[in-house]
């Protein structure tokens, strides 16, 4: 029997447009829903546009002068299930070794619905991107919890202490995550010289060059300079 997996995502892979260009296929299999990780926090990773997510007792450590409230704990994403073996792999060498791939439990807030043709959204796959997220409900009001996989970020020291922001991300830059452009979606016109201004700016901001190279890496995979299949 196939193995089949869920994943929680909570940054740049929310968007279908660059989970599709990931997993390399186009998701036909797959269902998706928004949901919602609680007593953890989100945060960008230094000189990179991308999050990471740590268990809030350890993200607390970036807050030493205040307690977060639970909107700020809480993690909202999208929970996809139906992966395969090979998505998986996929995935982990996206991630990198900056994260761990590990269990954890979340409250769905909608029912799934399948990524490419979800029930009641005309707008196609792009229409589940939260735009305007609702205030999260009473946590004796959510729904039961689910057992799903997501990548925890690894080393608190590569993280800013402002969390991240979805809304920042789509404005500013997730075009350049699946090669399209701000404007109209189409292929951008990229050059190295972008992936070298880019690890410019990591290492300006003190970044070890190991994970320098893990946001660069992205940063290819994003605007088409490099193959995921060339660190496999």
């Amino acid at each position: 029997m196939t193995a089949h997996y869920t994943a929680f995502f909570y940054g740049t892979l929310m968007h279908p447009k660059i989970l599709k260009r990931v997993i390399k296929n186009e998701g036909a299999h797959l269902e998706i829903c928004p949901a919602v990780l609680l007593d953890h926090t989100r945060h960008r990773v230094k000189g990179c546009e991308y999050p990471g997510v740590v268990p809030y007792e350890k993200g607390r450590q970036l807050f030493p002068d205040r307690e977060l409230g639970q909107e700020e704990r809480s993690v909202r994403g999208t929970l996809v299930r139906g992966l395969t073996m090979p998505d998986i792999g996929h995935l982990d060498v996206f991630e990198g070794d900056e994260y761990e791939r590990l269990p954890v439990s979340l409250r769905p807030l909608e029912p799934f619905a399948p990524l490419n043709s979800p029930a009641g959204r005309p707008d196609g796959p792009e229409s589940l991107i939260p735009q305007h997220v609702a205030p999260l409900p009473p946590l004796d009001k959510l729904p039961d919890a689910v057992e799903a996989q997501t990548y925890i970020f690894l080393d608190l020291r590569h993280l800013e202490s402002k969390l991240w922001s979805w809304d920042e991300f789509i404005e500013n830059s997730a075009w350049k995550w699946y090669g399209g452009s701000p404007e109209d979606d189409t292929p951008s016109d990229s050059s190295p010289a972008s992936e070298t201004l880019h690890a410019g700016s990591c290492r300006s901001r003190g970044r070890e060059e190991k994970s320098c190279d893990a946001c660069c890496h992205r940063k290819r995979v994003g605007w088409g300079l490099k193959s995921i299949e060339e660190d496999v």
